[in-house]
């Protein structure tokens, strides 16, 4: 439930901005006829990529108890945190220019045929994060209840929706930087919980036959079967008998993506400092 909830929130968010900036832009060169065309576009995006959830949870589900499971779920828990980690960084990069971005290709659109190209960008721009949320959720659906994963998902999308209008109507001081700083670093360490769901797959399947044997048990203090413990182990990737590959895939992966995705701001700081000195 935590896990799809910040995922919900961070795409969410997201994918309000896109609209929001293509509709303000619209609105501020006096073409708001073609805002039907943005949000046919973001309707189509988001049932097509829903749609395709279902169908592929719905398929996998019949071969419950499987090799085939497995290995569908092992797949999608390394695209998920290969996506995850490429779209936080691609964010990160982007997250000063993209409402320029936004801009000249509304231009592009609007000297082309207006309608279909604003469709079509509203349906790509809004398509690629809803494409991301349902690989993400499929990824938490498989490691954990799906009542949970849903109600996660539903709350976060609510609070996306609700922050976005704060953003765009009411709050001219909300730190979004700052936001995506955060719930990007906490997407990282789901990256990890993510990673080590593959690696312990794998060494079922008998993928990676080596360091197979738990190094401590904390199944006494909290089970990974109890709610709360279920909860720990989808977010945070915690595994009460965790295998050395896992633990050491886990401390990698988290050291090596939260050190990187945090220096740029650290050297800006530092940086800053330096001149004001």
């Amino acid at each position: 439930m935590v896990a799809t909830l910040v995922i919900f929130l961070r795409e969410g968010i997201e994918a309000s901005m896109i609209v929001a900036i293509l509709l303000a832009y619209l609105d501020r060169i006096g073409q708001r006829r073609y805002f039907r065309d943005v949000l046919l576009g973001v309707g189509c995006a988001l049932a097509l990529a829903g749609a395709g959830g279902v169908v592929i949870y719905e398929t996998i589900r019949t071969y419950s108890g499987t090799d085939v499971q497995t290995i569908f779920e092992t797949v999608t828990y390394l695209v998920a945190a290969g996506v995850l980690t490429y779209m936080t960084f691609w964010m990160r990069r982007h997250s000063r220019t993209i409402s320029r971005e936004l801009r000249e290709r509304t231009d592009a659109a609007l000297s082309g045929g207006a309608r279909r190209g604003l469709f079509l960008l509203a349906f790509q721009a809004v398509g690629r994060e809803g494409l991301e949320t349902v690989v993400f959720t499929l990824a938490v659906v498989f490691s954990t209840s799906a009542a949970g994963a849903l109600l996660g998902g539903g709350i976060g999308l609510v609070l996306a929706l609700a922050m976005a209008f704060v953003i765009y109507r009411l709050g001219r001081n909300v730190n979004i930087g700052l936001f995506f700083k955060v719930v990007g670093s906490l997407l990282m360490v789901f990256a990890a919980g993510l990673l080590v769901d593959a690696v312990e797959n794998m060494q079922q399947l008998g993928w990676l036959p080596f360091m197979l044997h738990p190094m401590w048990s904390t199944s006494s203090v909290l089970s990974e079967g109890s709610a709360f413990g279920d909860v720990v182990h989808t977010f945070f990737g915690y595994v009460d008998r965790p295998t050395p590959l896992e633990v050491l895939v886990w401390v990698g992966y988290v050291a090596l993506a939260v050190t990187v995705f945090v220096a740029p701001w650290q050297r800006r700081r530092r940086d800053m400092a330096g001149s004001q000195s």
